[in-house]
């Protein structure tokens, strides 16, 4: 049986439950199937998943990316660069003299080093944040991407953390919540997309901005619904008219926010909560 796919956990908006999805989806399977798996946190403004892992740290890698010095010795200040700037990071005032590049806006696309004429530009490493590699247990290991605090390009950070895929392995990623562009670096190589809802208004509406981006890459999808009991039955009055599968209903427990604030894993914890997971995982493998 082939396992070597990559199942991406999203959502519309943050708090509804895609963590806890993405980690006790991914013990259940590996443990149930006893197959190497690995975690990919791409929620990298806010990583989260090593809190219920409690990996080993084995590896650390900075994500960089090239941005501009310019030499004023060798600049003649035509404005060549900063014309080219799609991002307005760079400031010339050509009264003055004065050119100076924004380095926090700067997005290393290298357009104006290649305007540059006079040899004036140079380009250095700036850092956007660090890649992690965390061993788990049994083959198992959780790659974690952190961006760094201020930094808005989550992009290069989360494009780097895939690149650490272990290719003969499930692959589970805990994707960013929104519609941004973060979301779709994550999912634009997945073969399912799982999305976490709750049947709330406010769920609802965040669940159809997510499926319409969804669409936009055609892929696979299917909905888990959080926290099931509360709200209104609008989402699967929803669900059943876009013909998207319900994979698992997770019900509005007690126990299991404590477990969950408990930093435990659910799964471990309560058998009929891992067959629940199994049973979702055998309608999409």
């Amino acid at each position: 049986m082939n396992f070597n796919k990559k199942i991406v956990i999203a959502s519309g908006k943050g708090g509804t439950g895609k963590t806890t999805v993405a980690v006790n989806l991914f013990y259940a399977i590996r443990d149930f199937y006893n197959i190497p798996a690995q975690l990919i946190d791409c929620d990298v403004e806010e990583p989260n998943v090593n809190i219920f892992t409690k990996g080993i740290l084995k590896e650390e890698k900075d994500v960089n990316i090239k941005i501009p010095v310019i030499d004023t010795d060798k600049c003649t200040y035509c404005g060549l660069c900063a014309e080219y700037c799609a991002y307005n990071a760079i400031v010339f005032v050509e009264s003055m003299k004065h050119i100076a590049v924004m380095e926090d806006i700067c997005k290393g696309c290298g357009a104006c080093s290649y305007a540059c004429k006079f040899d004036a530009i140079t380009e250095k490493d700036y850092n956007l944040g660090k890649v992690q590699k965390f061993s788990i247990d049994n083959n198992s290991e959780l790659v974690e991407g952190r961006l760094n605090i201020g930094s808005p390009f989550a992009v290069p950070v989360i494009k780097f953390a895939k690149k650490q895929e272990n290719k003969n392995s499930l692959i589970i990623m805990d994707a960013p919540p929104g519609t941004s562009c973060p979301v779709i670096q994550t999912i634009d190589d997945a073969d399912y997309i799982i999305l976490v809802a709750e049947p709330t208004p406010f769920g609802l509406n965040d669940l159809k901005l997510m499926i319409e981006t969804v669409k936009l890459v055609s892929k696979k999808i299917g909905v888990v619904i959080n926290k099931a009991g509360i709200g209104s039955d609008e989402i699967y009055s929803y669900l059943k008219a876009e013909n998207i599968e319900i994979l698992m209903e997770i019900p509005f427990d007690k126990e299991i926010a404590k477990l969950y604030s408990d930093g435990k894993i659910i799964v471990k914890e309560k058998p009929e909560i891992k067959q629940m997971y199994i049973d979702m995982f055998e309608k999409i493998k």
